[in-house]
């Protein structure tokens, strides 16, 4: 598990703070409102997201358009405990969003972003057998949500 408490400061939190507001907010922007220099907000924001804490993406409300597009999340109960490599294996698969080693009766949980039952069926059936260790999996269509956002696939 990460400790990133011991390895963000306050600025760097209210760094992440003001992108998670906006993420297009420019570093000179930044640096007034936090009143540091605009060389500092550059530094600090390059330093995260080379140890990859933080991430600056577009995202997308999966809901907003009609049919174009599913969000599923398949619990895994793995055969052996294989969590990393199978976590890596799986994460590199068209379509997943997430993978989470997850306490409970499964093992992983893994959030997957599609844009038809289709590609869901492919998934389920070709992607994951490819993968090996699987013993048994439960999938789940998300309906609708609140505050969900997911980068396209």
């Amino acid at each position: 598990m990460r400790d990133f408490q011991k390895r963000l400061d306050d600025l760097d939190r209210r760094i992440i703070s003001e992108f998670q507001k906006d993420g297009r907010k420019s570093s000179k922007d930044l640096a007034r409102k936090l009143g540091v220099s605009d060389g500092t907000i550059r530094f600090r924001t390059k330093k995260l997201m080379k140890q990859k804490i933080l991430r600056i993406t577009a995202s997308i409300d999966p809901f907003c358009f009609s049919g174009e597009g599913l969000l599923v999340y398949v619990g895994m109960a793995l055969e052996k405990r294989t969590h990393t490599v199978t976590m890596k294996k799986i994460s590199d698969l068209k379509g997943v969003v997430s993978v989470c080693n997850v306490s409970g009766r499964y093992d992983l949980l893994v959030e997957i972003f599609l844009e038809s039952r289709q590609d869901l069926n492919r998934f389920l059936i070709d992607s994951l057998s490819s993968i090996g260790g699987i013993n048994r999996t439960e999938t789940f269509i998300v309906l609708d949500a609140i505050n969900k956002w997911v980068e396209i696939p």
